[in-house]
């Protein structure tokens, strides 16, 4: 699995003009789904991302996690995140998990996360304010 997380302001997420999920201050989880991935997988990248300590205290930078700081989850699924473009311009996604599976281990990662979410496969618009910026790559 492969998580780009955004420390956000705010983030939403709309599916044919409709706002479907809105967040304030938190994290934003841009989620894909490899081939090999497990169930183990999404359980092992929830407890990294409630671990990771990407928010600031009154004593250090990037002290606390959001477990720590009360912060809200939005999570959008995001195949292109396994985009290959080392022999041409035009992305491979041989690396992405099939639609079903995928949907099912991001539906599990939702689950473990208690974290809000875009619709699986829709085209969305996301939306969002960077706090820092702040961007972390993660994965399993």
């Amino acid at each position: 699995m492969r998580a780009l997380i955004q420390r956000v302001s705010w983030a939403s997420v709309a599916v044919a003009g409709e706002r479907i999920a809105a967040i304030g201050p938190g994290l934003l989880v841009l989620l894909g789904v490899h081939a090999d991935d497990r169930p183990e997988d999404a359980d092992c990248l929830a407890r990294k991302v409630f671990a990771l300590r990407v928010f600031d205290d009154a004593e250090r930078p990037m002290h606390r996690s959001i477990a720590d700081v009360g912060g809200e989850l939005l999570c959008v699924s995001q195949s292109t995140l396994l985009g290959d473009t080392r022999r041409g311009n035009r992305p491979s996604f041989t690396a992405a998990a099939p639609p079903e599976r995928a949907e099912s281990l991001y539906e599990r990662f939702r689950a473990a996360t208690g974290a809000q979410g875009g619709r699986f496969g829709a085209h969305m618009a996301v939306e969002l304010v960077n706090d820092g910026p702040v961007t972390i790559l993660l994965e399993t």
